[in-house]
C-alpha cells in the first residue's frame, strides 16, 4: 500500500465546469493525473462544500449514486453519472478517527451518494470511476478551527493510502457573479480576498503552533524572556481576512479548506497548484500540502 503525503484543497466553481471546455480549470482537472497527484490512490475521502449537516456524516454505500444537485443548468449535465464505488471500510474507519478525536457524534448517510461538489471534479480527474469514494459533510455552524481539528484527527488516512481531498471555493458569493463577463477577470475585492488567502498559505499562516525564543540569560542562569508565537490567520479568517464576508457570506465552502489543512500535518507545506476565474467573482484557485511520511 503506496502513502499518501499530500491533502488537497480544490476549488470547483461552477457545476458548469461539467461541460464548459472554455473554463481553464476544466483543463487544470482533466490534467489531475498526469501532472498534478500521479499516483492512484487506494480511496478517495472528499470534504464536500455541498453536504451540510448539523454533525459529521460519512455516506456508506456499495455504489455511489450521482447527485444533481443544482438547478437551471443546461439538459446535458442532468445526465451526466459518476457512479465510483463507495467506501464503506473507509467511512468507518473516518468516523472510528473523529470519535477517537474527540467528535461526540458522527453519523452515517446509507443512501446518500455524490454530490456535484464530488463528482464533478472527480468526474475530470479520475473519468474512469474506479476509486472507491467516500464523502464526509461540513458544519456550517462550526468554526474553521473545529474543521482544522477534524482534519488532524483524519491525518492518519494518508498512511492508510487514503487520497484526502476538500472540495469548496476559494471565493463564493452566488449572488455577485456577473454573468456578462467572460474574459476571466476578477472584481478587487474578490482579488483581494483570494491574494490574501495564498499568501497566507504559502506563507503557513494556517498552522496553530508555537515558536519559543529563549532570550540571552543573566549571570545566575534565569531566563529573561520567554515568547510564545502562534499562528493561525486562515483558521480565523472572518477576522484576519480583507472582505472576509463578501468572499463567503457562508462559511460552507471555505470549510473543506481547513480539514485538508488539518490532515496535511504539521510540517507541511502549501503549494497554489491553479488560479483562474468565473463570472468575475468565483475563484478556482486550489492547493496542494505536502508533508514528509
Amino acid at each position: 500500500m503506496e502513502k499518501v503525503n499530500q491533502t488537497f484543497f480544490l476549488s470547483h466553481g461552477s457545476p458548469m465546469l461539467s461541460i464548459d471546455d472554455t473554463l481553464e480549470a476544466r483543463q487544470f482537472f482533466k490534467s489531475w493525473s498526469g501532472k498534478v497527484f500521479q499516483h492512484k490512490p487506494k480511496s478517495i475521502l472528499v470534504i464536500s462544500a455541498h453536504w451540510d449537516t448539523e454533525f459529521p456524516s460519512v455516506n456508506t454505500v456499495l455504489h455511489n449514486s450521482t447527485i444533481h444537485d443544482f438547478n437551471g443548468f443546461p439538459d446535458p449535465m442532468y445526465k451526466l453519472k459518476y457512479e465510483a464505488p463507495g467506501a464503506i471500510a473507509l467511512a468507518k474507519r473516518v468516523r472510528e478517527l473523529l470519535m477517537g478525536g474527540g467528535m461526540k457524534r458522527v453519523d452515517e448517510d446509507t443512501e446518500r451518494g455524490l454530490d456535484h461538489g464530488a463528482w464533478v471534479p472527480l468526474m475530470l480527474m479520475y473519468p474512469d470511476a474506479d476509486i472507491p469514494v467516500c464523502q464526509l459533510s461540513v458544519q456550517s455552524s462550526q468554526t474553521g478551527t473545529y474543521h482544522y481539528n477534524m482534519g488532524k484527527a483524519l491525518a492518519p488516512l494518508k498512511e492508510e493510502g487514503v487520497l484526502i481531498i476538500g472540495s469548496g471555493s476559494a471565493t463564493h458569493n452566488l449572488r455577485k457573479l456577473d454573468f456578462s463577463i467572460t474574459n476571466g477577470s476578477a472584481v478587487p475585492w474578490a482579488l483581494e480576498f483570494d491574494h490574501w488567502l495564498r499568501d497566507s498559505l504559502l506563507q503557513g499562516r494556517y498552522k496553530l503552533r508555537f515558536r519559543i525564543f529563549f532570550f540571552p540569560v543573566n549571570f545566575i542562569g534565569i531566563i529573561d524572556d520567554l515568547c510564545f508565537y502562534m499562528y493561525g490567520d486562515v483558521n480565523e479568517w472572518e477576522e484576519k481576512a480583507p472582505n472576509a464576508k463578501m468572499a463567503h457570506p457562508w462559511p460552507e465552502h471555505f470549510y473543506p479548506l481547513h480539514v485538508a489543512m488539518g490532515a496535511a500535518g504539521d510540517d507541511a507545506k502549501a503549494e497554489q497548484i491553479h488560479t483562474s476565474w468565473e463570472l468575475e467573482t468565483l475563484s478556482y484557485s486550489s492547493y496542494s500540502f505536502s508533508s514528509s511520511l
